[in-house]
């Protein structure tokens, strides 16, 4: 991914809620609904432990929710694919992008127990409020009448599913409230906090986390009723990754601006050669985000690279890989499908980029397709990229109707700045280089 001007044009986006269930299917209706323990890696103080949740009850389950209880001396360190609240031993997981479970099919979770003395497994298994075991007693509570079906819409992961990106460093930045007034967007992927004076973070390296025309552009959209997501990185600029000497470091940063923000996702926008292109700090970035993961239960974690027009490339796909060996537990790998050194067929170019992505998630981690679509993000450019290629309006909703269709966890492009007209304008920061109303592709974006 190359972008040769200002902080450079292409990003990634996350999660707008999508409508609630209906109604929670009995856990064992006819034909048996199940979850099932499994233990995998013991070291001695912790285990890693996953529960799958079968759907062989004839009809889509459209939500689950697990519970179970740990030994004295044992809790949750970290959990991955669901959120969950702890009291006393008892845990309660549910699920957040992996609810609609269809009939035949199957759902997992998966988490780290920290443990003193001997091994025991959790006991007391509910799954919906009836048994775990396929065909065992279904809950007594009471369920609404079945005369409207379930919804069997995805439930939405932790942050906004379509979030493109506001950056306030320059392009004469929008109102916030006025661009979601006019479009319906909730969510704003906000860029870039980077590195002022070591491993401190700054909007722009610059601008405080408080007091400054980020945090009122943020106050702004909470107060309309969205959220942020805070980018970290992106092509230019002195970046928290070289400049945090260590994974916990680099993780002690994130997490002041999330505590500064109450934030439920975070973007890592992991690119050119100080980032992207060096193995020892791909590997600390992986490392920090297990720790935010660990530090920050329900947390949505991104992560946003380029890509070719076929996937990942090299640097790509050791990242990818490197997320898995490390235990980073991401929960979104978001391609920039552009400046491809080609590309005139955007729509084409970036599908057959998604996929690649999606072949790449199914290899490493085993997924089916999916379940890697539900972990895939796409983060386009509006309008010209720096590279002349072009995404209309009538492109970028061919593509936003794509991801509609295959349930990807994330939509956005660089950038609301840009979501203006200025037809034969050539790339710029205050408009997209094209023919557009204002906020033509917020308003595409919003029905993500």
């Amino acid at each position: 991914m190359r972008r040769g001007w200002l902080p450079a044009l292409g990003l990634a986006a996350a999660a707008a809620t999508v409508g609630a269930m209906l109604v929670i299917a009995p856990a064992n209706a006819a034909g048996g609904v199940s979850a099932t323990f499994s233990k995998g890696s013991d070291w001695g103080t912790g285990y890693e432990g996953k529960y799958t949740i079968a759907n062989g009850s004839g009809s889509t389950l459209p939500s689950w929710t697990v519970e179970f209880d740990l030994p004295s001396g044992a809790k949750i360190s970290s959990l991955w694919d669901g959120s969950y609240t702890a009291s006393g031993q008892h845990v309660t997981v549910k699920n957040t992008w992996n609810g609609n479970v269809a009939n035949g099919g199957s759902a997992s979770f998966g988490f780290n127990v920290a443990y003193s003395g001997s091994y025991v497994a959790p006991s007391n298994c509910k799954l919906n409020g009836g048994s775990c075991s396929a065909g065992g007693t279904p809950p007594t509570t009471t369920t609404p009448p079945t005369t409207t079906p379930p919804t069997t819409t995805t439930p939405p992961p932790a942050g906004g599913r379509g979030a493109p990106y506001l950056y306030l460093g320059w392009g004469n930045p929008p109102s916030p409230q006025t661009v979601m007034s006019a479009t319906g967007i909730k969510w704003f992927t906000m860029a870039f906090v980077n590195a002022s004076g070591g491993c401190n973070p700054a909007w722009d390296s610059s601008r405080p986390l408080q007091g400054s025309a980020d945090a009122d552009a943020i106050a702004q959209i909470k107060a309309a009723g969205g959220q942020v997501v805070p980018s970290f990185g992106g092509w230019s600029g002195n970046k928290l990754g070289p400049n945090c000497s260590t994974s916990a470091a680099l993780a002690g940063a994130y997490q002041q601006v999330i505590n500064a923000y109450g934030l439920k996702a975070i973007d890592i926008d992991i690119e050119n050669s100080d980032e992207f292109e060096n193995e020892a700090v791909q590997d600390r970035i992986l490392g920090a985000l297990k720790i935010v993961k660990q530090n920050n239960p329900g947390i949505q974690t991104i992560l946003t690279f380029g890509t070719s027009t076929t996937g990942p490339n090299y640097y790509g796909n050791r990242l990818i890989d490197q997320s898995k060996a490390l235990g980073a537990n991401v929960d979104v790998y978001t391609i920039m499908p552009f400046d491809f050194g080609g590309g005139a067929d955007m729509y084409a170019s970036t599908v057959s980029a998604a996929n690649g992505l999606r072949d790449k998630l199914k290899s490493t981690f085993g997924w089916s397709d999916a379940t890697a679509y539900a972990h895939l993000g796409i983060s386009g450019m509006n309008g010209l990229s720096d590279q002349q290629e072009l995404t209309s309006v009538s492109t970028w909703t061919q593509i936003t109707n794509w991801a509609k269709a295959n349930k990807i966890a994330r939509l956005a492009f660089w950038s609301v700045n840009r979501d203006r007209g200025c037809p034969g304008g050539g790339v710029q920061s205050t408009c997209s280089g094209i023919a557009q109303n204002d906020w033509d592709f917020t308003k595409v974006t919003a029905g993500f």
